[in-house]
């Protein structure tokens, strides 16, 4: 019950954190210097066309006033109209915001994989040459810039052994699912990058420290090997810290897809916020920064509840 419970608050704290997202976004639109009615219409509208315009935004209201009528229109009318397109601005975001998912997506599984597999080997050979040389590539990929990174992997993977594609989502014409996998590759690789590393370094020290406690030594001298000890005990011990960073590491992972987008050309939300931003669209930046928001919080807060099933002490909590 108690456990339930934990999971119960977390979802409600939710709420208020979601609350301040949306003041901070809507303030970032309604106190931006400029009018964004005239910077988009002034030379198509008269001044009377440009106040009506106000008018169906809900310009023309006091503050306070156009913060209630924007939440409104996230939960009722789509997010509101977009500036440029005149069209829902929920209907500009979604499809590109489910392409950021699958991204994202593809970037977590890299991460966990790679992260886990690259701490696990440095871990068992830990202080032998080859902990060394792996330690040594976490410490330069982690000073690498994810936009330069991706470059790179464009230059090699795309470019010079033309074994992947460039960029965008799929090849021209369409394709099925193996060619999104194939268009995914690059891109997944490039966003993980910093948190695959940060999490290897962690599964490396988690690793070091059940190699080094009684357990395992008690085992060990009963004759049980060293590969069945590592696959099933000492895997088991660190899975919910790989899933809490994972999780921690979540936020990093999405930042860095925004880059990743632009440089892969990925058709997702980084890229249509970039767009908005261009074009001074503030309901679809105010929009977009919301909907991030909210995945992130819910993200966490799944992550917290899969790390709460799998430690035996908070199950029985």
């Amino acid at each position: 019950m108690n456990h339930l419970r934990r999971i119960g608050i977390r979802a409600v704290n939710i709420v208020p954190i979601l609350v301040i997202v949306s003041v901070l976004a809507f303030l970032l639109g309604a106190l931006t210097p400029g009018d964004p009615v005239e910077a988009q219409f002034a030379s198509r509208f008269t001044p009377e066309q440009l106040d009506e315009i106000r008018a169906t935004y809900g310009l023309d209201r006091p503050l306070w006033e156009q913060y209630f009528v924007w939440v409104k229109n996230l939960f009722a009318d789509g997010g509101g109209l977009s500036l440029t397109l005149g069209t829902p601005v929920f209907d500009i975001l979604v499809p590109n915001f489910v392409n950021t998912l699958i991204l994202t997506a593809a970037g977590v599984v890299v991460c966990l994989v790679f992260g886990t597999a690259i701490g696990f080997v440095a871990g068992i050979f830990h202080n032998t040459w080859i902990d060394r040389l792996v330690m040594l590539v976490v410490q330069i990929g982690s000073n690498l810039s994810v936009y330069w990174f991706g470059l790179v992997l464009i230059s090699v993977f795309a470019l010079q052994l033309e074994w992947l594609p460039v960029g965008g989502m799929e090849s021209r014409g369409g394709g099925g699912f193996g060619d999104l996998l194939q268009h995914l590759v690059l891109p997944a690789v490039s966003a993980a990058l910093i948190s695959m590393l940060v999490l290897a370094r962690f599964v490396r020290v988690g690793v070091i420290r059940e190699r080094s406690s009684d357990w395992f030594r008690t085992f060990r001298s009963q004759g049980i090997t060293p590969q069945t000890l590592y696959g099933r005990n000492v895997f088991r011990n660190i899975l919910p810290s790989v899933v809490n960073i994972t999780g921690l590491e979540i936020g990093t992972l999405i930042t860095g897809v925004f880059f990743v987008e632009i440089v892969f050309n990925w058709p997702g939300i980084g890229t249509q916020l970039v767009n908005a931003v261009n074009g001074k669209d503030y309901p679809v930046i105010q929009g977009g920064i919301v909907l991030v928001a909210l995945c992130y919080l819910v993200v966490n807060l799944v992550t917290d509840v899969v790390v709460d099933g799998l430690n035996p002490r908070m199950r029985g909590a």
